[in-house]
């Protein structure tokens, strides 16, 4: 069977061409172009016989030379602010299945959640002609960001593209953007409403900057179960600046250090907030569930390891990405409108909440 050795000069083996495969195959190099982008019916036998000459030349499409002649590069690039957040994780975990079953490549990069540099990925991503760009988690909703985010959509609209917001809520109306939601003001609201409904009034919020999408709805939710209940918020129980596992530790042996807890439970925002909202009661001695219920958010992996097991909010991670793909990919035409999927939350019973005695 001939191999590209057919094609080696003095030098060595050469590659193979789209013209070597044209002229084996017996046709132009336009049909061999529209066999193997797909945009343009060739008839089946003329199909079979350029997919024959590409086998035996061991041809391989210059994906970069695609690119720059107009098509796509079959790549679905997403952009996560680390690597380290189980939630980032395991998001492009299921942005990558669905790239793959879609017969694309997945490029994973990060922001290190700097929207300037954000800003500057998209527009480099741009230029390789990727399929789609998936931005993964919350931001912080600003007139700028909301800004840049139009102009990203437009700018990758305009060369083929999509942009995908994934976690976070839509930048603006009429743009041409896929936006991938899951409820997470209901969730917040679901999780506060349980304690409630077990004899919680006094319920300590542990989370952080409002003006972060992810916050502001997880705060929303609290504050509208309460409401919902018919109680007076207590702005003492609300915590903006311990979005982070140790801020949050510190916060809990702070309010413990003078005196008995004033809050017979604590909403965390994340899991990993609430695991450490853990270590800290029970280095004062508060009994969990019997004293203080914790419920956490994400149902990471490790909130089944901590002691005791960890009440969580649980997202749809990977069906998040899975949805992202699919949605960028099979749309009505690129100027196609605003793309808009929530998917819900639901509420994982673990050993951490119990009901209030003496309620």
């Amino acid at each position: 069977m001939a191999r590209r050795s057919e094609t080696a000069d003095a030098s060595g083996p050469r590659a193979a061409t789209i013209r070597d495969v044209a002229t084996r195959a017996g046709v132009s190099v336009a049909t061999v172009s529209r066999v193997l982008t797909g945009n343009y019916p060739v008839a089946a036998a003329t199909r079979t016989k350029v997919l024959r000459a590409v086998r035996d030349l061991d041809y391989v499409v210059n994906a970069h030379a695609r690119a720059l002649a107009g098509n796509r590069s079959k790549t679905i690039a997403v952009l996560l602010s680390n690597l380290t957040s189980p939630f980032y994780n395991r998001v492009a975990s299921g942005v990558e299945q669905q790239a793959m079953a879609e017969d694309r490549l997945c490029m994973v990069s990060t922001t290190g959640g700097d929207p300037e540099r954000e800003v500057k990925l998209v527009e480099t991503l741009r230029e390789q002609s990727v399929d789609a760009v998936v931005l993964v988690g919350g931001a912080i909703d600003t007139p700028d960001y909301r800004e840049h985010m139009a102009r990203l959509a437009r700018l990758l609209d305009s060369a083929g593209s999509r942009l995908v917001v994934c976690g976070r809520p839509s930048p603006g109306e009429n743009l041409p953007v896929t936006v991938v939601e899951y409820d997470n003001a209901g969730g917040a609201f679901a999780a506060t409403s349980h304690l409630l409904s077990l004899g919680h009034r006094r319920i300590l919020f542990l989370g952080g900057d409002p003006a972060n999408t992810t916050m502001r709805d997880r705060l929303g939710g609290y504050r509208r179960a309460i409401a919902a209940y018919g109680l007076d918020e207590d702005p003492g129980l609300v915590v903006t600046d311990a979005q982070l596992p140790n801020l949050a530790y510190a916060e809990v042996k702070k309010r413990l250090a003078a005196g008995p807890p004033d809050f017979t439970a604590v909403f965390a925002w994340d899991d990993h907030v609430a695991a450490r909202a853990l270590v800290a009661l029970r280095e004062a001695g508060v009994a969990v569930p019997d004293d203080v219920s914790v419920i956490g958010y994400n149902d990471e992996h490790e909130a089944q390891d901590v002691f005791p097991a960890l009440t969580t909010v649980s997202i749809p991670h990977m069906e998040l990405g899975r949805e992202a793909v699919r949605l960028a990919l099979h749309r009505e035409g690129p100027a196609a409108p605003n793309q808009h999927v929530m998917l819900g939350t639901h509420i994982v019973l673990r050993d951490s909440v119990r009901p209030r005695i003496n309620a």
